[in-house]
């Protein structure tokens, strides 16, 4: 019989880091950079196409089963990013807009939320109002210079890469739901 393996979390945070998250119940994500690589690729029709990583994917879902909200707010807009928010169940979604604090606004408003619920990842300039209003701002480790600098977190993954799952589960561990849910799935 083999012996079964540990269900303890092998995951560590500096304790700053999840102070700094434990009252979380909102994540405000960018897509391009963040939740791609940040490449545009086009079709000879002209239609975009966007790669999307599944552990991110995953990890937004799990934010959701530990009520922290995802929301999305883009630059950009396009139908596969769409229908890829739809499948995650991302119900909170801005799209086409440079101007990123007043969608935030708005949707913690919406929510009945802070800005010191709130956390954020992004990457590069039109990033930042949001980034430094959040209680937590996160930015993958191939953000622009200001915006890491701006971070108080910098993932080891790069953006489209499980830079954004890396950002869900230091909020999942700092609120206390990381172990709870990853016993769900080794029970």
């Amino acid at each position: 019989m083999a012996t079964p393996l540990s269900v303890q979390p092998a995951l560590t945070f500096a304790p700053e880091l999840l102070l700094l998250a434990q009252g979380v119940r909102v994540a405000f994500f960018d897509v391009d950079g963040v939740l791609t690589d940040g490449s545009l690729l086009f079709t000879d029709a002209g239609e975009t196409i966007k790669r999307f990583n599944t552990l991110d994917g995953h990890g937004l879902k799990l934010l959701q089963k530990a009520g922290i909200t995802p929301a999305v707010i883009t630059g950009r807009d396009s139908a596969p990013l769409r229908v890829r928010l739809k499948a995650l169940g991302v119900e909170h979604a801005v799209f086409g807009t440079e101007d990123k604090r007043p969608a935030a606004e708005d949707i913690l408003a919406r929510l009945g939320l802070s800005w010191a619920q709130a956390a954020a990842m992004g990457d590069d300039w039109p990033d930042l109002p949001v980034m430094r209003r959040s209680a937590l701002a996160c930015a993958p480790a191939n953000a622009q210079t200001e915006v890491r600098h701006n971070a108080h977190y910098v993932t080891a993954a790069h953006g489209g890469d499980g830079a954004a799952r890396e950002f869900c589960d230091l909020l999942l561990v700092a609120t206390g739901h990381y172990a709870r849910l990853l016993a769900d799935y080794t029970a």
